[in-house]
């Protein structure tokens, strides 16, 4: 039996190879492997904002309605089994190790390696065909149009809102980056958007005649309880329903998507982890805002314990003067990764945008010792990830009560 933790170790250590946006190498390794043409219908998600949660709604609602699913997103924050789930479920370990291995033996001889993204994502089909899913949602996993995921020809093609990030790779325009992510819109096949920047939609709507096909912004917020919080999830949930009932025979009962939509579950998405407590993974100008909405919209005035980690790419003094004045105390930790801002550099930053006390504690545990009511930890993935690891692995720790 594959060993898990060496199969792991083996795949991250492709990550050396970077990002090779691109088709043709994932074209191949599926085909390979004999998944490139999965028998489930398949929902492909795009966007800057919003992908993560609009696949949870889509995937948990099919589960509700008695459909099997197949989930592909990223990053994870603990369990590189968050990536790939069935019926709601991680990958078990097991699994993981044996179709890790499997996908090494495939490229053994080739002499250009996929990419650590390209491999993830031939474990999960390869894993959603043995457990033979009836629907897949794949999140891509930075733009569209050369993303691996859009090797996987889609049912269904769902845009988030747009917004600039990753431009180093996608363009330096909203029309840039929104005709990159456009271009999952597949020949023929329904293409759903949520509302967009006036540039986005003429990005989108260039795709879509270049697909044949018609495209529909979804302005519609849904009404159903959710189990996301923040306004902003109506739109997202509304979109996931859209693309649903776009899937060819799709049926679900009002009783089912009313289940679906409440019982959804997406960690680090305004995640309350403790009474008054939110993690957030908001880590660029659009997202950001957002945050910041739903934060007044949960606490009024209260303004928050801030505990913070950026990378270093992202556009941070943006970033930091839109989240300043819900803040009432920074706490800038080390977070291991080379991504991510030292402190004392993030310290200076902060300063630069807000008159609020700062302090650079030198380990993460120090910074989520106490987690009195209106705390926020958001910013990078990295620092959600830490941070749940430690607290899942402290569940003592102390929440001081004002």
């Amino acid at each position: 039996m594959a060993d898990y933790k060496e199969a792991l170790d083996w795949l991250y250590s492709t990550q050396m190879f970077g990002i090779k946006l691109g088709l043709e190498g994932i074209t191949r390794l599926l085909k390979e492997c004999g998944v490139l043409y999965p028998r489930a219908r398949v929902i492909h998600v795009a966007g800057t904002n919003g992908k993560g949660s609009t696949c949870a709604f889509a995937e948990s609602v099919a589960r509700a309605a008695g459909y099997s699913t197949g989930l592909f997103t990223s990053p994870h924050l603990v369990e590189f089994g968050e990536r790939i789930r069935v019926n709601g479920q991680m990958i078990p370990e097991t699994d993981a190790a044996r179709l890790i291995c499997h996908v090494r033996d495939v490229i053994a001889e080739w002499e250009i390696k996929p990419t650590f993204f390209e491999l993830v994502l031939a474990v999960a089909m390869l894993y959603f065909a043995e457990r033979e899913v009836d629907i897949i949602i794949l999140e891509t996993g930075m733009g569209g149009r050369l993303d691996a995921t859009n090797a996987v020809p889609k049912d269904v093609a769902v845009l988030t809102p747009i917004g600039m990030d990753h431009m180093q790779y996608l363009g330096s325009t909203p029309e840039e980056i929104a005709a990159e992510k456009a271009a999952i819109i597949a020949w023929h096949r329904p293409a759903l958007s949520a509302p967009q920047q006036p540039e986005c939609v003429r990005a989108i709507h260039a795709a879509a005649q270049r697909m044949d096909t018609d495209y529909r912004i979804v302005t519609d917020e849904c009404e159903y309880a959710l189990g996301l919080h923040g306004p902003h999830q109506r739109q997202n949930a509304a979109l996931a329903l859209a693309a649903l009932r776009a899937l060819p025979h799709f049926l679900a009962s009002e009783a089912e998507v009313a289940r679906g939509l409440a019982e959804v579950q997406w960690p680090g998405r305004f995640e309350e982890i403790a009474p008054q407590v939110i993690m957030d993974g908001a880590h660029n100008p659009p997202a950001i805002r957002i945050l910041v909405e739903s934060w007044r919209q949960a606490y009024g005035g209260q303004r928050a314990r801030c505990i913070y980690a950026g990378s270093a790419d992202k556009a941070l003094d943006e970033v930091l003067s839109l989240l300043s004045p819900i803040v009432s105390e920074w706490v800038l930790p080390p977070v291991q990764s080379p991504r991510i801002l030292p402190p004392g550099e993030m310290a200076c930053k902060v300063s630069a945008v807000s008159s609020a006390p700062v302090s650079t504690p030198s380990t993460l545990a120090e910074a989520l010792a106490e987690l009195p009511p209106h705390t926020l930890i958001c910013g990078s993935f990295f620092l959600l990830g830490e941070a749940k690891a430690h607290l899942q692995q402290h569940p003592d720790y102390r929440k001081t009560e004002q």
